[in-house]
């Protein structure tokens, strides 16, 4: 296939960026997306140009590092994957591809398709966690879990903190992965012991950083390569609720 990729090329996050328009020739249908674009890289380096940065590490879905806008969607137009795993069959051949940024205030970006997700990992830092001194790992069956709740709490923890529900909301909202974090924790009993501080303080590190509230269009979910479900979200507001 030969493509046409318009691509945000962006030094840092104090630089004014802007779409740098290149074509790729022989792209392999068998090539995943990120291939591709080491493959547009090869021919920038070997033509002494810069390369396109781009975020990844597992390949394998894993992590989400590997997260961009692709013609309009966060992971690209396919539901349930993330770019990684983004197929160059599911384009033609002539297709024009439009390759950005996750565009949030608090996901500066870094360079060109790299943001700085750090924001995650304070919301994580300032409650998404158990504390409480438990002693040694009890026996198995001693703290019986209704199957459904584990059901839902391993749902909820699937969350690899991609980004792509900030992405997909016009509000850039955070809601969708500070409620899977509450509620993988808040559906267990060993998490319950400190659900009114982890969600107050989940919450309040959200809004300091400065993520937007709920825009209730169900954009999060419809681009979440997990299929985290909006329930979660419902929830958060339960225990949000019930920690005052």
């Amino acid at each position: 296939m030969n493509l046409t990729l318009k691509i945000w090329r962006q030094k840092n996050a104090l630089s004014k960026g802007g779409f740098v328009t290149y074509s790729v020739r022989d792209i392999s249908p068998d090539m995943s997306f990120l291939e591709m674009l080491d493959a547009l890289n090869e021919k920038l380096i070997e033509e002494n140009g810069d390369p396109v940065a781009f975020d990844h590490d597992c390949r394998e879905g894993i992590c989400g590092s590997c997260g961009m806008y692709i013609n309009g969607h966060p992971h690209g137009p396919q539901p349930g994957i993330t770019t990684c795993h983004l197929s160059m069959r599911y384009f033609s051949n002539g297709d024009t591809i439009i390759i950005e940024p996750w565009r949030a205030k608090p996901f500066p970006v870094i360079k060109d398709l790299i943001v700085d997700r750090s924001a995650f990992d304070k919301i994580q830092a300032a409650g998404g966690f158990i504390s409480v001194n438990t002693g040694s790992a009890p026996e198995a069956n001693s703290m019986p879990v209704q199957k459904n709740k584990a059901d839902e709490a391993f749902e909820a923890g699937i969350c690899i903190g991609c980004g792509a529900c900030v992405a997909a909301c016009k509000n850039a909202s955070a809601m969708l992965f500070v409620s899977a974090k509450v509620s993988q924790l808040a559906l267990l009993p060993q998490g319950r012991a400190e659900a009114r501080e982890r969600v107050r303080a989940m919450v309040r590190k959200m809004d300091e950083l400065g993520f937007g509230n709920c825009s209730n269009t169900g954009a999060c979910e419809a681009e979440c390569p997990k299929k985290i479900k909006l329930l979660h979200i419902a929830r958060l507001n339960r225990e949000y609720y019930n920690a005052f």
